[in-house]
């Protein structure tokens, strides 16, 4: 009977050794493949003090511009009216100021 129970508990060991090797391999691949690019991301968001940074991210916006002009229409119609009315709003809003 010692002897069947010192079995069933290798075998537990081994099952649970098994598992937790698993479970630290999907954690490592599911950081890897979704959280490390966003995490790069962020931390480049984040040293925008340094100057290859700041140059990188000029770099973006003007392209991003200059794709932007090269389209015949930079909004769709949902957006042209969405904008249309937050513009509305603001000028609303700074009329009342000047009153």
């Amino acid at each position: 009977m010692s002897n069947k129970n010192q079995n069933n508990l290798k075998i537990f060991f081994i099952k649970l050794i098994a598992i937790t090797f698993s479970i630290i391999v999907i954690i490592n691949a599911t950081y890897n493949l979704i959280l490390a690019d966003k995490l790069e991301n962020f931390n480049k968001i984040l040293q925008l003090n340094q100057k290859e940074n700041i140059e990188s991210v000029k770099n973006k916006i003007r392209s991003e511009i200059q794709s932007g002009i090269e389209k015949d229409n930079l909004f769709n119609e949902q957006d042209k009216i969405l904008l249309y009315k937050f513009y509305k709003k603001i000028k609303k809003e700074f009329d009342e100021i000047e009153k």
